[in-house]
Protein backbone atom coordinates (compact mmCIF):
# COMPACT_ATOMS: atom_id res chain seq x y z
CA UNK A 1 0.00 0.00 0.00
CA UNK A 2 0.75 3.00 -0.94
CA UNK A 3 0.05 6.81 0.16
CA UNK A 4 0.90 10.21 -1.19
CA UNK A 5 -0.46 12.78 1.19
CA UNK A 6 -0.11 16.47 0.37
CA UNK A 7 -0.39 19.20 3.27
CA UNK A 8 0.72 22.79 3.00
CA UNK A 9 -2.16 24.20 1.38
CA UNK A 10 -4.24 27.60 2.66
CA UNK A 11 -5.97 30.82 2.15
CA UNK A 12 -3.26 33.41 1.35
CA UNK A 13 -4.03 37.14 -0.53
CA UNK A 14 -1.98 37.85 -3.70
CA UNK A 15 1.80 38.13 -3.57
CA UNK A 16 1.97 35.95 0.12
CA UNK A 17 4.61 32.34 -0.55
CA UNK A 18 2.89 28.75 0.29
CA UNK A 19 4.86 25.69 0.61
CA UNK A 20 3.30 22.07 -0.31
CA UNK A 21 4.85 18.66 0.95
CA UNK A 22 3.67 15.51 -0.44
CA UNK A 23 5.01 12.44 1.69
CA UNK A 24 5.18 9.54 0.38
CA UNK A 25 4.27 6.39 2.47
CA UNK A 26 3.89 2.62 2.78
CA UNK A 27 6.06 -0.15 1.68
CA UNK A 28 8.46 2.39 -0.57
CA UNK A 29 12.00 1.42 -1.81
CA UNK A 30 12.14 4.69 -3.98
CA UNK A 31 10.21 7.02 -5.51
CA UNK A 32 11.06 8.53 -9.42
CA UNK A 33 9.94 11.12 -11.07
CA UNK A 34 6.71 13.24 -9.44
CA UNK A 35 4.78 16.18 -10.59
CA UNK A 36 2.41 18.73 -9.24
CA UNK A 37 -1.09 19.35 -10.66
CA UNK A 38 -3.84 21.48 -10.07
CA UNK A 39 -7.03 21.71 -10.86
CA UNK A 40 -9.54 24.88 -10.84
CA UNK A 41 -12.91 24.54 -10.25
CA UNK A 42 -14.95 24.06 -13.90
CA UNK A 43 -11.63 23.27 -15.53
CA UNK A 44 -9.25 20.00 -16.53
CA UNK A 45 -6.15 19.00 -14.28
CA UNK A 46 -3.06 20.43 -16.01
CA UNK A 47 0.58 20.01 -15.09
CA UNK A 48 2.17 22.47 -13.06
CA UNK A 49 5.51 21.48 -12.56
CA UNK A 50 7.24 17.82 -12.42
CA UNK A 51 11.14 16.58 -11.54
CA UNK A 52 13.11 13.75 -12.26
CA UNK A 53 14.81 11.09 -9.79
CA UNK A 54 17.46 13.22 -10.91
CA UNK A 55 16.49 16.37 -9.95
CA UNK A 56 15.47 17.77 -13.18
CA UNK A 57 12.82 19.65 -13.14
CA UNK A 58 9.91 21.53 -15.90
CA UNK A 59 7.25 24.01 -15.16
CA UNK A 60 4.62 25.76 -16.75
CA UNK A 61 4.53 28.80 -18.16
CA UNK A 62 2.69 30.16 -16.02
CA UNK A 63 4.48 29.53 -12.66
CA UNK A 64 7.92 29.57 -13.97
CA UNK A 65 9.90 32.11 -11.91
CA UNK A 66 7.30 31.73 -9.13
CA UNK A 67 7.31 28.36 -8.26
CA UNK A 68 10.22 25.90 -7.65
CA UNK A 69 9.69 22.23 -7.28
CA UNK A 70 12.10 19.83 -5.13
CA UNK A 71 12.70 16.59 -3.48
CA UNK A 72 14.10 14.96 -0.51
CA UNK A 73 14.78 11.72 -1.09
CA UNK A 74 15.59 10.55 2.38
CA UNK A 75 11.99 11.83 3.59
CA UNK A 76 10.53 10.72 0.37
CA UNK A 77 8.56 14.06 0.09
CA UNK A 78 8.17 16.23 -2.83
CA UNK A 79 8.06 20.07 -2.38
CA UNK A 80 6.39 22.88 -3.91
CA UNK A 81 7.16 26.55 -3.08
CA UNK A 82 5.33 29.13 -4.45
CA UNK A 83 5.75 32.68 -4.09
CA UNK A 84 3.94 35.59 -5.63
CA UNK A 85 0.85 33.80 -5.39
CA UNK A 86 -1.53 35.31 -7.54
CA UNK A 87 -5.62 34.73 -7.72
CA UNK A 88 -5.68 32.64 -11.09
CA UNK A 89 -3.57 30.27 -9.13
CA UNK A 90 -6.01 29.09 -6.87
CA UNK A 91 -7.28 25.34 -7.76
CA UNK A 92 -6.73 22.09 -5.83
CA UNK A 93 -3.14 20.74 -5.74
CA UNK A 94 -2.33 17.33 -6.35
CA UNK A 95 0.77 15.36 -6.30
CA UNK A 96 1.28 12.59 -8.31
CA UNK A 97 4.54 10.39 -9.28
CA UNK A 98 6.28 6.90 -9.75
CA UNK A 99 7.33 4.99 -6.87
CA UNK A 100 8.60 1.66 -6.31
CA UNK A 101 7.40 -0.75 -3.73
CA UNK A 102 8.62 -3.44 -2.24
CA UNK A 103 6.31 -5.70 -3.24
CA UNK A 104 4.42 -4.36 -6.52
CA UNK A 105 7.16 -2.74 -8.35
CA UNK A 106 6.52 0.68 -10.03
CA UNK A 107 3.57 1.99 -9.80
CA UNK A 108 1.70 5.85 -10.32
CA UNK A 109 0.55 7.23 -7.72
CA UNK A 110 -1.95 10.38 -6.85
CA UNK A 111 -2.56 12.35 -3.60
CA UNK A 112 -6.14 13.64 -2.45
CA UNK A 113 -5.11 16.92 -3.22
CA UNK A 114 -4.67 20.05 -0.90
CA UNK A 115 -6.56 23.48 -1.50
CA UNK A 116 -4.80 26.34 -2.30
CA UNK A 117 -6.88 30.16 -2.63
CA UNK A 118 -5.32 33.21 -2.96
CA UNK A 119 -7.52 36.21 -2.84
CA UNK A 120 -7.06 39.71 -4.75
Amino acid sequence: QVQLVESGGGLVQAGASLRLSCAASGTIFSIGAMAWYRQAPGKQRMLVASITGGGSTNYTSSVKGRFTISRDDTKNTVYLQMNNLKPEDTARYYCSGAVLTIFSGWGTYWGQGTQVTVSS
